[in-house]
């Protein structure tokens, strides 16, 4: 005998299709209202009849000045909203930095390096092993060669070699991919947060590439995992000032230097969770270009919360009591990047949400804001406005935490997830990383609208949004970074890795 439907699920059922109701009528509301003044119209033309709308046509007297006067004043304005119009800015193609095999550094290896090198202090192996054990990283990950001696040897000369190694090697993928001559790049933009090397990282790639020497070169560091979406923002500013012009964005970090050494718990956890990687992008503002590229710049939202003096420190490079330099990770972290998340939503939420959610989020700010009312506040349902999130896979409590916050599905942070097992924190790259997955797995199509969301030192949260602009195809060849391991994923990943 079927079982009696609960009035619990029968409730939940009706809300739904309410709510379903609200969007679609809050979202089609001028359609709803067009149409009747559109059938009244043509009801009204209709009883007119042929001689009475012929007797009207000839009734209006049309004045030849008058009519040249409008034209011009139409196209007047027509050319000033053109002119005004920013630019629009495409992604050409991106590549991804993939280290070799022999970078590989198991969670075995890391116990016997963390064993050996705090063989006096087995509370930090324990607090080592803690951390992988719930990381959500893989066995496959990579650390730079200097950083697989015991101890490690963190020397200029070795951080060097392993920012030419990944930065040529991205960039090498790119002009690869994309056909593009060294000669044509106008624009070019590196990332690095910690390694800062005289001359900077954008003068060795000018010099191992032999660019024009009028080229527009920028060198960011200082500015964490978020500061690739920086790089984005501050080309797109570029490339609407510079018409016609290409922009590559280099972003990445160096593992080498920032190699901890001390006994510092806070500062031992970047050692567990950062790893190899880097990514080159081309950016465009060229408008034939548009055809073949895989992106367009829809919006970049930043959020600083630096005028806070815990946001600020929360993650900073210091010395330990000993004098080793680390990067100390503030327990308050989780907690800040939640109130960094709410600012960035706010000012990003009118920008991609349907009116029915627009409303709704209006609605409640002002009763919280202006009326103090004990309202909760309204998480907006953004699996409305995009259909791909590369969420910073900065570590699992990270990617927990806005899956939670966002009420996503666990398919919206399958990218990031897989991303984190497979090569780890690569820090302002890593968002480029998911990108990739999701194109491997052949998800993406024309129309989807991709979020991408990093945080970083200072304290920031940065978005971008891109709107796809042709349907691709999962590679086949080539370089990529999932092109000999996307067939194994998504994997499960438990809560604690038995080591």
């Amino acid at each position: 005998m079927p079982q009696a439907i609960s009035p619990e699920f029968s409730s939940s059922v009706k809300l739904k299709y309410v709510k379903l109701g609200y969007q679609y009528l809050v979202n089609h509301i001028l359609t709803f209202l067009l149409i009747p003044i559109m059938v009244g119209v043509l009801i009204e033309v209709l009883r007119l009849g042929p001689d009475e709308i012929l007797k009207l046509w000839n009734s209006l007297h049309f004045d030849l000045v008058k009519i040249l006067c409008s034209s011009l004043l139409i196209i007047f304005a027509a050319t000033i909203y053109f002119m005004s119009k920013p630019l629009s800015i495409y992604l050409v193609d991106y590549a991804c930095y993939k280290p070799p095999v022999t970078y590989r550094v198991p969670f075995a290896t890391g116990l016997e390096h963390a064993k050996i090198i705090f063989r006096s202090n087995p509370k930090c192996v324990d607090f080592v092993m803690r951390i992988l054990e719930r990381s959500g990283l893989g066995e496959e990950t990579c650390l730079p060669p200097a950083t697989h001696y015991i101890p490690p040897r963190p020397t200029m000369k070795a951080a060097r070699e392993e920012a030419q190694e990944i930065i040529f090697s991205a960039m090498d993928s790119l002009l690869y991919k994309t056909g593009l001559e060294a000669k044509d790049i106008d624009i070019l933009i590196v990332n690095c947060s910690i390694f800062s090397p005289t001359p900077s990282l954008s003068a060795m790639v000018i010099n191992n590439y032999k660019l024009r020497s009028n080229i527009k070169s920028f060198n960011l560091s200082g500015m964490g995992c978020s500061a690739g979406l920086i790089s984005i923002d501050l080309a797109r500013d570029l490339l609407q000032v510079h018409p016609n012009s290409n922009a590559v964005v280099i972003s990445t970090e160096i593992i080498t230097p920032n190699c901890y050494q001390g006994k510092e718990r806070a500062m031992l956890v970047p050692n567990c969770l950062f790893r190899m990687g880097g990514a080159a992008i081309l950016l465009t503002n060229r408008r034939w270009e548009r055809r073949r590229a895989k992106y367009r710049l829809l919006h970049v939202v930043r959020t600083h919360k630096g005028v806070d003096d815990k946001a600020y420190r929360c993650v900073m490079e210091e010395e330990d009591p000993e004098g080793n330099v680390g990067v100390k990770l503030s327990k308050d972290l989780m907690a800040i990047a939640g109130e960094a998340l709410k600012s960035n939503i706010t000012t990003i939420a009118p920008l991609v949400l349907p009116a029915s959610d627009q409303l709704l989020f209006f609605i409640i700010l002002i009763g919280r804001k202006i009326l103090n009312l004990n309202w909760k506040p309204y998480i907006p349902d953004f699996k409305q406005a995009f259909e791909h999130f590369c969420i910073h896979a900065g570590g699992r409590a990270v990617i927990d935490e806005l899956q939670k916050k966002l009420q996503l599905s666990a398919e919206h942070v399958e990218a990031s997830r897989m991303t984190l097992h497979r090569f780890g924190n690569t820090s302002s790259s890593s968002l480029w990383y998911e990108l990739s997955y999701i194109e491997a797995k052949g998800r993406m199509k024309k129309g989807d609208r991709i979020w991408q969301i990093a945080f970083g030192s200072g304290f920031k949260c940065n978005s971008a949004v891109w709107k796809c602009n042709r349907n691709i195809k999962p590679p086949t060849d080539g370089p990529g970074p999932w092109l000999d391991c996307i067939h194994r994923y998504p994997v499960q990943i438990p809560k604690v890795v038995l080591l």
